[in-house]
């Protein structure tokens, strides 16, 4: 399969997340790298992440602000103005039907991105819910977005978006050279403290030598996305451009 690489810079581009933090993981190399060359990024995040903590004892309204506070900082570190979109639905019960595939539509259509970039709901054998069930509200908001007769409102126009990217896809056949901007997604990433341990392999951000492990992963990951397609650091989408 013949790789395509790197869009041309996005006026405005738009990145779903089923939790706070999965756009960081999905396309935070790619967000910083366009929020550098003057594109407006945004994040809107699904799920309120209420489940994210090995703690049983967690005060779950306590880490829905937290993790909220972390996805503002990270999404400034990014180059966005940290005022994310939280559509606020319960960690681990988000479902694509048409009350969420309207808000997906709405948001789209208010902020008329370029670009959208969100999970992959066709890779295989995911387990996570939430993240298939973000892939299709992404997909199936785009086609919402664009039809005038899907869900109307008034003073709100259709948006048709040039490109859709996937991340997390099986299939990938688009690459983007984030090569100088790898450790703005990790910084972004660990902005993410609330995840820490559970998510990074990281006891505490005082512990060098595991903090150094989880950049290399990371360096690691985009090592690998980017050979293929002859960059020395990338992040792989599949890439939807007939919209």
């Amino acid at each position: 399969m013949t790789l395509t690489v790197d869009l041309p810079v996005p006026r405005r581009a738009m990145a779903f997340g089923a939790h706070p933090d999965d756009v960081e993981f999905g396309c935070g190399g790619t967000l910083a790298k366009w929020a550098a060359a003057g594109c407006a990024i945004h994040h809107v995040i699904c799920t309120d992440g209420s489940k994210g903590s090995w703690d049983p004892a967690a005060d779950l309204g306590q880490l829905v602000q937290t993790r909220q506070e972390e996805q503002r900082e990270a999404a400034r570190i990014l180059g966005g103005t940290g005022d994310v979109i939280f559509l606020g639905w319960h960690d681990g019960e988000l479902e694509d039907g048409p009350t969420q595939r309207r808000q997906i539509a709405h948001w789209i259509r208010r902020l008329q991105p370029d670009v959208v970039l969100g999970h992959d709901p066709w890779r295989r054998y995911r387990l996570h819910p939430d993240h298939r069930h973000a892939g299709f509200l992404v997909t199936d908001g785009v086609v919402a977005a664009r039809d005038p007769h899907f869900f109307p409102e008034p003073g709100v126009v259709p948006h048709r978006p040039a490109a859709l990217l996937l991340f997390e896809a099986d299939e990938p056949d688009h690459v983007e050279n984030v090569g100088a901007h790898l450790e703005t997604k990790v910084t972004a990433l660990l902005a993410h403290r609330s995840q820490l341990r559970s998510t990074m392999g990281i006891d505490d951000d005082t512990n060098a030598e595991q903090v150094h492990a989880f950049r290399q992963r990371i360096t690691d990951e985009a090592a690998e996305h980017g050979r293929p397609a002859g960059v020395a650091h990338g992040e792989r989408f599949r890439a939807l451009r007939d919209l």
